[in-house]
Formats: structure tokens, C-alpha cells, sequence
């Protein structure tokens, strides 16, 4: 009994795009030297410093918040205002920086399939920061803290009550989260999950 080896199917050449470098003809679909395209242990390795693997690939509005919650995190444990719960707050901290690392090269690849059209996605834009467009909810939380702080250290207003208060912040930031839910949901902008 004898088979015949059948050839596999060529692929067609990808055409080539206007501005780009043609085909790599080893790896069909993928451009050579695409100066978009990012690299994932870069990714990974800049995000040994929070937020800045995020920066690399493009996604700078997670790369500011990932930085702020290490700050905020930091201050915390520095200033002694987490008595009872330093323990859980350092191994936030710990996950989170692997959360980092994880979450860049991720986004690095996905950026990488994304470009050689392997998955749908929309890829950031250069310091895509929405001109124009502020929080009201993060505004009033720096003027808060900037009058707290500026209080302590111009006027010696003690800061104790920081060290016990500070979980409302939590209490405020979930309210106001429930709260963008109802309006999206009231406006018909998201669906039940």
C-alpha cells in the first residue's frame, strides 16, 4: 500500500502596504521591521517599574494609574497609617507589581497580533488622553488631599484622623463606581453581566 505525498496548500503572498516593509517570506502576514510592533520582554522588563511597560507599548492612561495606586501604596506604608493591615497591603503590593508584569507583555502581544491582523482590536493612540476632558471625581479628591496635606505641613494640623478615616475613600470610590453603572444602565450603554 503506497500514499502519495501531496504537497501543502501554498499560502498567497500578503500584499504588500503602502509605507511598510514587504513580507517576511519565512512568516507569511508578518511585515519586517514594522516600527510599530513592540517587544514583549521589553514590555515586561520596563514594567519592573509600574505603569512604565504600559508607557512602551502605548497605554498611558493605565500606565499613570498603576503608578498612582504603587504611590498612593507607598505613602501609606511610609507614614505609618495602616497599623492593622500592613501585612495585606504589602502583599497588594507585591501581586500587583507581578499584575504589572503579567498585564504588559500581554498587552505587548496582543498589540503585535493586533498589527499583523490576527485579532480585532483597537490599538492605542499616541497619548490618546481625551483633550479636553477631566474627572470630577479624581479633581476633587487631589484638592482634598492637597488641602490635608498642605494644612499639615504649613499649619502642624495633625494628621492621626488620616490613619483611622482613610477607608472611606474606599466607601467613596465604590459608591461613585455603582453610581456610573446606573447612569450607563439608564441610558441603555451597557448590559447586564
Amino acid at each position: 500500500m503506497t500514499t502519495e505525498y501531496q504537497m501543502p496548500p501554498q499560502t498567497p503572498p500578503t500584499p504588500p502596504v503602502p509605507g511598510y516593509p514587504p513580507v517576511s517570506p519565512d512568516r507569511p502576514g508578518r511585515y519586517v521591521d514594522d516600527p510599530r510592533r513592540k517587544s514583549v520582554k521589553w514590555a515586561v522588563v520596563l514594567a519592573l517599574m509600574p505603569g512604565l511597560g504600559h508607557v512602551y507599548v502605548g497605554y498611558y492612561r493605565e500606565a499613570f494609574r498603576n503608578i498612582a495606586v504603587v504611590c498612593v501604596i507607598l505613602t501609606m506604608l511610609s507614614t505609618n497609617m495602616l497599623h492593622r493591615v500592613e501585612p495585606p497591603m504589602v502583599m497588594f503590593l507585591f501581586f500587583f507589581v507581578l499584575f504589572n508584569l503579567v498585564d504588559a507583555g500581554r498587552r505587548a502581544s496582543l498589540y503585535n497580533q493586533a498589527l499583523d491582523g490576527l485579532r480585532p482590536m483597537d490599538l492605542p493612540e499616541d497619548m490618546a488622553l481625551t483633550p479636553g476632558r477631566g474627572s470630577l471625581v479624581g479633581g476633587v479628591a487631589l484638592v482634598a488631599l492637597g488641602l490635608v496635606f498642605f494644612l499639615n505641613t504649613m499649619f502642624g494640623v495633625s494628621l492621626e484622623w488620616l490613619g483611622r478615616w482613610w477607608p472611606i475613600a474606599f466607601v467613596a470610590g465604590g459608591a461613585w463606581l455603582i453610581y456610573l453603572d446606573r447612569q450607563a444602565k439608564q441610558s441603555g450603554g451597557s448590559k447586564e453581566v
